[in-house]
């Protein structure tokens, strides 16, 4: 479809629930075309429902984004409906399986390493090539407190490596990215209200659990309650609107102060 001269185009990746989801509702709020993908269309057909029903533009894609063929096709579809790319949050990922190290299998490292930092890479590398075509644009990686602020989860070795992976990676990226306008952070959430226990395996959490006392919980700032994917959404839009113009290579923990106490 033909867009509006100056409407701004969003990729939003794992799209179809909490975080992403989130994220995609603020930006078509505030104007945007959401391209929202998914590891199925089943995940985020709902919300493309949704949110053309408010008046918004937004389209369903589908993509593995471990796998190269699959996320250029998601792409090239993207940029052939609305024609421009502006905006990437690269959110997908998963917990993977939380085990003792000398139980964690190498199929299971493979998998958690394959999404959360190889499906970063991929959705950076075939996205970065439009969002030069604009002049610029803006990346935020979604990215955990594991391993950037925290290191206690039990035996959550292989994702804590991939999510300070990502900021490294972040980091590496803002200066080599900043000669064409493309500013990239990231945004270290901790306890979330998500479904991302969905695709957690935990095993011998005896072996590994740090305790950690707290009267009212560990997340300080609420008593205890985990946040909202809200909380995560409106850091995001910050950050990629010209507001944040400034900020580039950045970590922005949104924990409560979990981090801390742990």
């Amino acid at each position: 479809m033909k867009l509006d001269e100056g409407r701004k185009v969003a990729l939003v990746t794992g799209a179809g629930s909490g975080i992403g989801k989130a994220t995609a509702t603020a930006l078509a709020a505030d104007g945007y075309a959401v391209g929202l993908l998914g590891n199925n269309l089943e995940d985020v057909i709902p919300l493309a429902g949704e949110l053309k029903a408010l008046g918004f533009i937004a389209t369903a894609l589908k993509a593995d984004i471990s796998v190269e063929s699959e996320m250029r096709k998601a792409v090239e579809h993207l940029i052939a409906g609305f024609g421009r790319l502006d905006v990437v949050i690269a959110n997908a990922g998963i917990n993977g399986v939380w085990a003792p190290i000398d139980d964690l299998k190498p199929d299971e490292w493979d998998r958690t390493f394959a999404v959360n930092l190889r499906g970063t890479y991929l959705t950076i590398h075939t996205t970065v090539p439009h969002l030069k075509t604009v002049g610029g644009g803006a990346i935020v990686v979604v990215s955990s407190i594991n391993g950037t602020r925290t290191f206690t989860t039990p035996g959550a070795t292989a994702y804590t490596a991939t999510k300070a992976g990502q900021v490294a990676m972040v980091q590496q990226l803002a200066l080599e990215l900043a000669r064409h306008g493309i500013r990239i952070n990231a945004v270290c959430p901790g306890e979330i209200e998500t479904n991302i226990d969905d695709n957690t395996s935990l095993r011998g959490e005896e072996e590994t659990a740090i305790p950690v006392e707290w009267p009212e919980g560990q997340v300080p700032i609420t008593g205890g309650k985990p946040g909202r994917s809200e909380d995560v959404a409106a850091a995001i839009l910050f950050l990629v609107s010209d507001k944040a113009r400034h900020i580039t290579g950045s970590p922005l923990w949104i924990d409560g102060g979990q981090g801390l106490l742990r």
